[in-house]
């Protein structure tokens, strides 16, 4: 609880002082992250400067609304991936989710790929945005991250 009660707001952290941002994901990001200034300006800085933007499971619903400074949606054109609407079914929650995430995101024009089979692991790297579909897929996500570091940094 002490960590929860001392965790930086995105508004508090300098994004210079970042070269990736890693979203996870979970269901409540869904609520939480798509409208949030705080996280649309520090992922529009580091983008914007060379960063990494990756996001695995649920956690792509934090590019949702995120615009470049030049007015564009950050995932229009973009491959990506995230949690399917097919494993939201078979997980037995569409029901009770607040929006189709993957439909939203062909919406803003984001070029959504997924994996033959439900939550397997599955990985999209588009340049520096990575994201992984699945909770399978963190350490899939993690070490691309990883690799496109060593060749940024």
């Amino acid at each position: 609880m002490a960590r929860l009660e001392t965790t930086q707001r995105p508004e508090d952290i300098d994004p210079l002082d970042c070269d990736v941002l890693f979203f996870t994901g979970g269901h409540g990001v869904m609520w939480d992250f798509p409208d949030s200034p705080g996280l649309q300006t520090l992922t529009r800085a580091v983008w914007e400067r060379g960063g990494i933007v990756a996001a695995v499971c649920h956690g792509y619903c934090a590019l949702l609304n995120t615009r470049l400074t030049t007015g564009r949606l950050l995932v229009m054109d973009r491959m990506l991936t995230g949690f399917s609407w097919a494993e939201e079914v078979l997980a037995g929650v569409a029901g009770r989710m607040p929006y189709n995430a993957e439909a939203e995101m062909r919406r803003r024009g984001a070029v959504y790929l997924k994996g033959l089979l439900p939550f397997g692991p599955y990985v999209v790297a588009d340049g520096l945005l990575v994201t992984g579909q699945n909770p399978g897929s963190a350490k899939a996500t993690a070490r691309k991250v990883t690799a496109l570091l060593d060749k940024v940094a």
